[in-house]
Parts: structure tokens; sequence; C-alpha cells
């Protein structure tokens, strides 16, 4: 009986060690996760960044536009071989 209560004491034991030692062990889990996070994070600021960017492209092409409209409706501009045609609907 001894014998069979050691026997199962080291097999515990060596599935213990497996648990907090092995390759699918708690500490790689802990080490896979904090990768997982810093590349979580490193994802949230490009897409901060991409955001930032994309707004910025928006605000240049939306401010091109507007400085050529009102070029034109303010100043009378035209394009080279371009007529300029206004029409002020009535009030």
């Amino acid at each position: 009986m001894r014998f069979v209560t050691i026997a199962l004491l080291l097999l515990l034991a060596a599935v213990q060690a497996e648990l907090w030692l092995g390759d699918g062990g708690i500490p790689a889990v802990l080490r896979q996760q904090a990768k997982l996070d810093a590349k979580l994070q490193a994802n949230a600021e490009l897409m901060r960044a991409n955001q930032r960017l994309a707004a910025e492209v928006d605000d240049l092409r939306q401010g091109l536009e507007m400085v050529e409209e009102r070029a034109r409706s303010d100043l009378g501009m035209v394009k080279p071989d371009e007529i300029l045609v206004q029409y002020a609907p009535r009030r």
C-alpha cells in the first residue's frame, strides 16, 4: 500500500511540474499573454495614427475644395478655357 501511495504522489508531482514548468505551462501562457497585450497596444496606437492621417487627408481635400469654391464664387476666378456662369435663385 505504501508503494502505491508513493507512486501516486510522484505521478501527481510530475503532472504538476509539467503544468508549472512545461512548454504549455502557466509561465509560457503568461509570456504569450504579455506579447499579445503588447501587440494589441501597438495596433491601437497605429490605428489612432491612421485615423489622424485620414482626418488630415480629409481636411486637406476639403480645404482645397473650399479654397477653390471660394475663389470662384467670391473672386470670380476661372480656370483657363473655362466660362464662369453663376446662378442666383430668386428670393
